[in-house]
């Protein structure tokens, strides 16, 4: 089955950045779109952004401008560059195809607090 490893979480402070990653086994990579999900405490996970297998790639609206979803297909991982980092943004993130598939990772954790 796929297998899905996210890193790159951590605490910050409000307006700095973190850049996450996620390594994918087991699944044709190059062969699918792929997304970044985020799941905030009490919240149902939703999608952060997607990127195509040509590259095309789109944000929910409140991490636009702040969040670049990027692809390294030879290298098989997805990464999500976040700059301007919000307590909202608070959140387990985890990476999957877009729609998404039924295997998940473990997710990587993002706090952002003052």
């Amino acid at each position: 089955q796929v297998q899905l490893v996210e890193s790159g979480g951590g605490m910050v402070l409000p307006g700095e950045s973190l850049r996450l990653s996620c390594a994918a086994s087991r699944v044709m990579f190059s062969k699918n779109d792929w997304a970044w999900y985020r799941q905030a405490p009490g919240k149902q996970r939703e999608v952060v952004a997607t990127i195509t297998t040509t590259g095309t790639t789109n944000y929910e609206n409140s991490v636009k401008g702040r969040f670049t979803v990027s692809r390294d297909n030879a290298k098989r991982a997805v990464h999500l560059q976040m700059i301007n980092l919000k307590p909202e943004d608070t959140a387990i993130y985890y990476c999957n195809t877009f729609p998404q598939g039924p295997n998940w990772g473990r997710g990587t954790h993002v706090t952002v607090s003052s």
